[in-house]
């Protein structure tokens, strides 16, 4: 009996604390007290509030994965670059701009948990059988075809870089932290 006390009472000082709160916990704090009141409505509002809260953090974190620009280039981030993903079934995406010295330009995007990238991971997988030129960087295997470069990174997060030189469009990718990158939003 004593020990059964004595080993309870760590656990209820520690519900005793209360737990640090920010938006998306009291978003969906309100969104359980809500269904608990009977309005269901206004829970699946918040629900969807905190769900979009979720999703910015998860934006932010994968455009966390954007190259910096090499020296002498710019880098444009477009913050907007997500809206779309909801009308593409879902998923986050980040994507970046970049001006290298001599004027040209460069577009690099990452979609990641989306279904367009299954149904992309079969052509990278297979893209010398399909005929197209493929490259090593790091670990990962990247389809080349005209002025785009295509990586599959732990078949849930596509990179598609455009620009006009193979070589330029390398050395951006070789900047990237592919290993890191597969465990995102892990």
């Amino acid at each position: 009996m004593y020990r059964s006390i004595v080993l309870a009472l760590p656990v209820l000082a520690l519900a005793a604390v209360p737990l640090h709160a920010d938006e998306i916990s009291d978003t969906l704090q309100s969104a359980i007290e809500a269904y608990e009141s009977g309005d269901v409505q206004y829970a699946l509002e918040e629900l969807d509030y905190a769900r979009s809260k979720l999703l910015e953090l998860k934006t932010d974190a994968l455009s966390g994965f954007l190259p910096e620009a090499p020296e002498g280039w710019t880098r444009e981030i477009d913050t907007e670059s997500n809206a779309a993903m909801a009308m593409m079934g879902g998923g986050v995406s980040a994507q970046a701009d970049y001006t290298s010295p001599e004027g040209e330009h460069y577009g690099l995007q990452m979609f990641a948990d989306n279904p367009m990238v299954a149904s992309m991971s079969a052509m990278i997988n297979n893209a010398g059988a399909m005929g197209l030129k493929t490259d090593r960087i790091g670990r990962q295997k990247f389809a080349l075809q005209d002025n785009q470069t295509m990586g599959l990174i732990a078949n849930r997060i596509l990179i598609q870089l455009e620009g006009p030189d193979a070589d330029a469009r390398k050395m951006l990718l070789e900047s990237m932290d592919f290993e890191a990158m597969a465990n995102f939003g892990n």
